[in-house]
């Protein structure tokens, strides 16, 4: 027998009719809809990331920097995402996945108005921290995201993704600074529409966790990997760290040293270099999907050594087409060594931890990319110049390569056949496909 009140009847009534009213004019996108959302994003942050490459040209002739402050504003931003991968990395697994990228979003609109406007270096490096923050804090939510809805085909969007976008902002932003007028200005405001358009996209996704409580206490860092990854952390690490050095140094000097091998100022040929790298590790982690994860790790690491090589001797013969051949080696060393690292720890996650140790692994990515490019811009003021600083540099990075080797080979690490995810028992744990295209 219902004892309530005519009112109160009444009045949970027209809640309800309120709450399903607005489900129905919100009108979810559906499941396989929302991945390809998450993964535009990450196309997107990247692509922002790396637009302004081209333009360091630019600035510099007209504020008159010297290269340290060009790898100061690149390592500016790989330090704001590792803080923003610290501190926020975890907080979707607490508050949901669609208020941290939705927060992000408008972050990230907010650093392409400062870049439209920048009148100097102030303008330039503030930008660049409100845009690593908030790349810092979607990377692990958008990629934990993604394998809410499908964790086989979100462990290698996480590996592919990041590679396209920054292969498009590179080059995309060359031709823009090349051809269009208001170079400092048309990318920034492109960008900032296509980031409009993704936050309305986000709002109309459905949730994909539940609140958990723990929020605040998530927001101090800590470096704390689940039992069940860290030998696969402690394995891939070295390799996570060298192929990302390498992306710093096209990212920040890559460009000067292209123009000065083809002889050109075009912007489109400072953007370049990068774009062949992250194009071909783009296109590395889809080539090699098939493959286990121990056999892609290790073809990024003879990769990224031989395409090293091949770029140092063209830089000491001046020989752009063979910097270009062995920038394109390179690329499949980073796409492979990447994906080898993100396909060998994300399958050992638990959903309510894929944040957090995404976050993680990206904590190591970002060091290697931004430490040692800063290093380097110092080396080319105070050292011996931009040639012989780039030889040094891939002398580095073809060390560390080497390093890397040797604590795979020590360590030994999991395998895991394509498509299985092995459980953290270590036994293979059946994909849940039919799941995941049905919710």
């Amino acid at each position: 027998m219902n004892h309530l009140a005519p009112h109160e009847r009444t009045e949970r009534t027209e809640r309800a009719e309120r709450t399903e009213r607005a489900t129905a004019a919100r009108r979810p996108i559906p499941p396989r809809a929302a991945f390809y959302v998450l993964a535009s994003v990450v196309v997107s942050f990247l692509a922002a990331s790396s637009a302004p490459t081209p333009l360091y040209a630019t600035y510099q002739a007209e504020w008159g920097f010297t290269p340290i402050t060009t790898t100061i504003v690149f390592g500016v931003y790989a330090i704001a995402v590792l803080v923003g991968l610290l501190v926020l990395g975890k907080l979707s697994d607490h508050v949901g996945r669609r208020p941290v990228l939705i927060t992000a979003i408008a972050a990230q609109a907010a650093a392409m108005l400062v870049f439209s406007t920048a009148g100097g270096v102030g303008e330039l490096l503030t930008a660049r921290v409100v845009q690593g923050l908030s790349t810092g804090a979607a990377l692990g939510a958008i990629g934990a995201g993604m394998m809410d809805i499908n964790r086989s085909r979100g462990t290698l969007a996480n590996a592919f993704v990041p590679g396209l976008g920054t292969a498009i902002g590179a080059l995309v932003s060359g031709f823009v600074v090349q051809y269009l007028p208001a170079p400092t200005h048309t990318i920034y405001l492109g960008l900032l529409v296509v980031f409009a358009a993704q936050a309305v996209a986000i709002a109309l996704i459905d949730e994909t966790v539940t609140r958990a409580p723990g929020a605040l206490a998530s927001l101090v860092p800590e470096i704390r990997l689940p039992r069940t990854v860290r030998g696969a952390v402690l394995a891939t690490a070295p390799v996570m760290f060298a192929v990302w050095a390498l992306a710093g140094f096209y990212g920040s000097l890559g460009p000067a040293l292209v123009r000065t091998l083809v002889g050109s100022t075009s912007a489109v040929w400072g953007g370049l270099g990068l774009f062949v790298l992250a194009f071909v590790a783009a296109s590395s982690v889809l080539a090699l999907r098939g493959a286990s994860a121990t056999t892609v790790t290790y073809t990024g690491i003879a990769a990224l050594i031989a395409g090293v090589a091949l770029t140092l001797v063209a830089v000491d013969r001046g020989a752009p087409v063979l910097f270009f051949v062995g920038t394109a080696v390179a690329g499949l060393g980073f796409g492979s060594g990447f994906q080898g690292g993100i396909r060998t720890v994300m399958p050992l996650t638990r959903p309510h931890e894929s944040s957090g140790v995404l976050s993680l692994l990206f904590v190591v990515s970002y060091l290697g990319m931004g430490v040692p490019s800063v290093l380097a811009g110092v080396l080319v003021v105070h050292g011996g110049g931009l040639v012989p600083t780039s030889e040094e540099y891939g002398a580095v990075v073809i060390a560390l390569a080497l390093l890397a080797l040797a604590a795979l080979l020590l360590r030994g690490r999991p395998q895991s056949a394509p498509g299985v995810l092995v459980a953290s028992g270590g036994t293979p744990a059946v994909q849940a496909e039919h799941a995941d295209a049905s919710r």
